[in-house]
């Protein structure tokens, strides 16, 4: 009887202590694989923190890269419109000098003496000249030769007869053919102004004297 008890009360405490080993190992396993989950979160969870932290980084470097680009085009658009604005000043200035000298130019071209006028005179209707005309403008070069001073104002003339567009265009005509007889004969084109003035409409001239160009020789005042 005292047997049994003894068994009876040690049985249950063997179960009791094999149980609490039992329970304290598998806590202690339990623990573990809790503790290696955790540490998996927390390394992959620094992982995303680090890919997104690169990830970060990079668009800031792209950004810094685009805006130092943007600040180098910047410059250089500056600098190439500080350029070309220098160039435009230049070319103002140099346009500035060429209409200054133009403008003296042509303020002096009536600052000068008659020498000598000639009248070439012209068939009705026509613009070619004949053998009395280019005799006369023969004359005409000899003199502008031997004295390279003398200009010649060339002033195209025609009768009233007709309309007068046509007759302007006519005067053009003649005063150019004396124009180009006197550079055919190596007289310089500076040296020779001239103009068409169409009909001469006043009614005290005689038509065939109204068909003409005048030739006037000329020479600077200051000569």
């Amino acid at each position: 009887m005292r047997q049994a008890v003894k068994v009876g009360i040690v049985l249950p405490a063997a179960l009791l202590l094999f149980s609490g080993c039992a329970t304290k190992k598998w806590v202690t396993e339990f623990v573990g694989k809790k503790e290696v989950e955790i540490d998996q979160r927390v390394s992959g969870v620094d992982r995303k923190l680090a890919d997104e932290t690169q990830r970060v980084d990079q668009r800031v470097e792209g950004v810094d890269t685009r805006l130092k680009t943007a600040e180098g085009s910047l410059t250089q658009t500056s600098e190439t419109a500080k350029g070309a604005r220098e160039r435009a000043d230049s070319a103002y200035t140099k346009a500035d000098e060429t209409n200054s000298r133009l403008t003296r130019l042509w303020s002096n071209r009536n600052a000068r003496n008659l020498v000598e006028t000639y009248q070439v005179q012209f068939a009705f209707d026509k613009w070619d000249l004949n053998d009395n005309a280019q005799t006369t403008l023969v004359t005409i070069v000899k003199e502008m030769k031997e004295n390279p001073k003398l200009t010649v104002d060339l002033e195209g003339y025609a009768d009233p007869v007709g309309g007068y567009p046509y007759n302007v265009g006519l005067s053009q005509r003649r005063v150019e053919s004396v124009r180009r007889f006197l550079v055919e004969k190596g007289i310089e084109l500076p040296r020779i102004h001239l103009v068409g003035l169409g009909p001469i409409m006043e009614k005290g001239t005689p038509n065939p004297e109204k068909r003409r160009v005048t030739v006037k020789l000329m020479v600077s005042k200051e000569d």
